[in-house]
């Protein structure tokens, strides 16, 4: 495996791929292109380099093959934008004949942006044919897309073996979301805080369970917290909670008992009689909650709680919004955790965001800048923090 930033790609194509599955709106506007502008400092050293640039992503669920709906086509003018005015040419596949005679003629400073791979079903099995194929418009592959890294497909993990070692490696992107969850992973300075919210137990099980090990704090907000609430006997209303997880969260405060690390539920909440953006609201301790109320939110006193943990903290990882963000009376928590890991940044903390609610939550509350790194890659960063070994990475360091 190469490094990236010392690879000269002068008179080289990269086969590149990147997470280029951005939301498109039904006139197929680009509605958030975080992920595009993050593939640009990766494109633009190549290009720089004096080499040229073959890009290939994944765009939706495409069911049965071509859709004008999932085409990459959508995206190549606003692509030529962000890079400045470069032209993007454009092949209607992503193998096949105009592909091949398209990447061919490439030239040192051009970008070739290749159709939908997920057109083609051997992409999501991983098929090492299709794989093949790939790998032969390219002399050099890069994998800058941190967002599918946990998925075994061909364009993330099964391409990387027809590259020689030092013909293969991530893109400054991957090296830096590797980077960053490493630091928070292994090297991560205590006090460390992990911030877990969201909806359910379910899904954050094993990443709570990895960070027991690693952790000195954790805090846990969403609608998670009123399962651990009833599991504890406390009374949640109508409060989302996962009945039968009561005894896993349980377990989870009994292990975090013997290890010595805090785990912090939120002492109050913001109440509301149904789950609407124009709802009565009114406050309550999350585990007295009264009936036909359920709690969409941190209170008051949960919020100052929880900012003073922050506040000690030395490495902060933050997963999951604290309630409803998306409705404005909901949002209080959510923006007052994104201010605390602001400012615990600023005094030298290092911090990860990570996981779709979160990013869109530090993204819309304006505080992308203020905080250490915001990761891509939702499902991946779990994964990765969950102690599992990711496809994408594991095939590019064999």
């Amino acid at each position: 495996m190469s490094t990236f930033s010392q690879f000269n790609f002068k008179g080289l194509k990269a086969l590149v791929r990147v997470d280029f599955n951005v939301p498109l709106n039904a006139e197929f506007q680009i509605t958030d292109d975080t992920r595009m502008k993050a593939a640009v400092p990766t494109i633009q050293k190549i290009l720089k380099d004096g080499g040229s640039v073959i890009l290939m992503s994944h765009l939706g669920r495409p069911k049965d093959g071509p859709s004008d709906k999932y085409s990459l086509k959508h995206l190549v003018k606003h692509l030529s934008d962000i890079l400045g005015g470069t032209p993007v040419l454009f092949a209607n596949d992503c193998i096949g004949e105009q592909a091949v005679l398209t990447a061919n003629m490439l030239k040192p400073g051009e970008v070739l942006l290749l159709e939908n791979l997920r057109f083609y079903k051997e992409e999501e099995k991983g098929d090492e044919g299709f794989a093949k194929k790939l790998a032969a418009l390219g002399d050099v592959y890069v994998n800058d897309a941190f967002g599918t890294a946990h998925r075994a497909h061909a364009s993330t993990a099964v391409i990387a073996q027809f590259f020689p070692k030092d013909k293969r490696m991530f893109g400054l992107l991957m090296e830096g979301e590797v980077a960053s969850a490493e630091k928070v992973l292994h090297q991560a300075q205590k006090p460390f805080t992990a911030i877990i919210g969201g909806a359910k137990v379910s899904d954050k099980i094993l990443i709570i369970e990895n960070l027991l090990e690693r952790a000195t704090d954790i805090i846990i907000g969403g609608g998670m917290a009123y399962t651990f609430e009833k599991a504890q006997g406390g009374k949640i209303g109508n409060s989302l909670c996962e009945d039968d997880r009561l005894q896993t969260a349980r377990d989870l405060l009994k292990k975090a008992e013997a290890k010595g690390v805090r785990i912090h539920l939120p002492s109050d909440s913001t109440i509301a009689d149904k789950f609407d953006a124009n709802a009565e609201t009114s406050g309550a301790p999350s585990n007295n909650i009264p009936d036909g109320w359920m709690g969409l939110d941190i209170g008051p006193n949960a919020c100052e709680q929880f900012t003073n943990v922050i506040k000690q903290s030395k490495t902060i990882l933050w997963n999951g919004p604290m309630g409803v963000f998306e409705m404005e009376k909901f949002q209080h928590g959510t923006k007052t955790i994104a201010t605390a890991v602001a400012e615990a940044t600023q005094d030298g903390a290092f911090s990860l965001v990570g996981g779709g609610d979160s990013v869109a939550a530090v993204n819309q509350f304006g505080f992308t800048d203020k905080v250490s790194y915001v990761s891509t890659g939702g499902g991946a960063m779990l994964e990765y923090f969950e102690g599992k070994e990711l496809p994408g990475i594991a095939a590019v360091k064999a």
